[in-house]
C-alpha cells in the first residue's frame, strides 16, 4: 500500500491517533468491510511510513473503542457492531428513539449544581444574564454500554428540584413531567465532531483522541418557551445522528 498523505509529524495530534482515524475513515468508507481481517503491523506500517510499535498503538486504542477485535491466535478484525440511529425530530426522547434498537437504556445523573447563567446560556434560555440555572451532567447507556454525555441547563427557578426529580426518574421526559411539564419539543439542534474531551473519554470508556458527535440542542414548551438547553456528546463509532427535516428548525 502506499503511504497515507494525511499523517503530519507536527500537527499536535498522536501519529498513533491519527494512524487510528484513518483506519476508521477506511471502515466507514467501506474499504474495510465488517468481519474482514486487518493488514499485518508491517503492512501498516510501510503504509504509513511508521515503526510497528506506533501501528499497534493504533489497533490497541480501536479495539477498546470497538471498531476493532481482537482474536486470540487468529488476528484482528474489523467488528460487526453497527452504530444505533438517534433521530433527531421534534419530540426528540433518546429513550423513545432506540427502543426498537436495544433492549434496554438507563440514565444516570452523574452531577448538578447551581450557577449563574452566562450570556450563551441566557439567551438560548430567553433569561436574564446572571438567573440562577441548575447545571445537570447526564449519562445514557444502551444494553450497559455508554453511549453520551450530557450537560443540561435549566431556569432554577421554573423547575426548583429538577435535579431531584431526575434523581427519582432518570428521565428527562419524567422529570419535567414531575414539575408540570407533560411534553416539551426540540426548537433547533447543531451538531459538531470534534476530539473527545478528558471527561468524556472516561465516562463513555474511550482512549484519546476518540472522535465525538455533538448536538447542541434547544428544547421548549407548547407556548414556544425555552426549558432546557443542553450539549450532548454521543460516541461517534456507536451512535449516528439522523435530523427529521421537516420538523428540526
Amino acid at each position: 500500500m502506499a503511504k497515507t498523505r494525511r499523517i503530519e509529524r507536527n500537527s499536535g495530534v498522536a501519529i498513533w491517533r491519527q494512524i487510528a482515524d484513518e483506519i476508521r475513515s477506511d471502515i466507514m468508507a467501506g474499504k474495510l468491510q465488517p468481519g474482514a481481517r486487518m493488514p499485518a503491523e508491517m503492512e501498516l506500517a510501510e503504509r504509513f511510513g511508521v515503526n510497528r510499535h506506533t501501528v499497534r498503538s493504533a489497533i490497541a486504542a480501536l479495539t477498546q473503542e470497538g471498531v476493532l477485535r481482537a482474536e486470540q491466535g487468529r488476528g484482528t478484525f474489523v467488528a460487526n457492531a453497527r452504530r444505533l440511529t438517534y433521530r433527531i425530530e421534534r419530540r426528540t426522547r433518546i429513550s423513545q428513539a432506540l427502543a426498537m434498537q436495544v433492549s434496554e437504556t438507563k440514565g444516570i445523573l452523574l452531577g448538578s449544581s447551581i450557577e449563574a447563567a452566562t450570556a450563551e446560556i441566557a439567551q438560548n434560555l430567553a433569561i436574564d444574564e446572571g438567573a440562577r440555572v441548575t447545571r445537570l451532567e447526564t449519562m445514557h447507556s444502551a444494553d450497559g454500554h455508554p453511549i453520551s454525555i450530557a450537560t443540561h441547563w435549566i431556569d432554577a427557578e421554573r423547575f426548583p428540584t429538577i435535579a431531584e426529580d431526575y434523581t427519582v426518574n432518570a428521565s428527562m421526559t419524567l422529570a419535567f413531567k414531575a414539575a408540570d411539564l407533560n411534553d416539551y419539543f426540540r426548537k433547533s439542534t447543531i451538531i459538531s465532531a470534534h476530539h473527545a474531551a478528558p471527561g468524556d473519554l472516561r465516562y463513555l470508556k474511550l482512549s484519546p483522541g476518540a472522535i465525538v458527535l455533538t448536538a447542541r440542542a434547544i428544547n421548549i414548551d407548547a407556548q414556544g418557551r425555552p426549558v432546557q438547553y443542553s450539549l450532548t456528546r454521543f460516541s461517534a463509532d456507536r451512535m449516528e445522528l439522523s435530523i427529521e427535516s421537516e420538523t428540526v428548525q
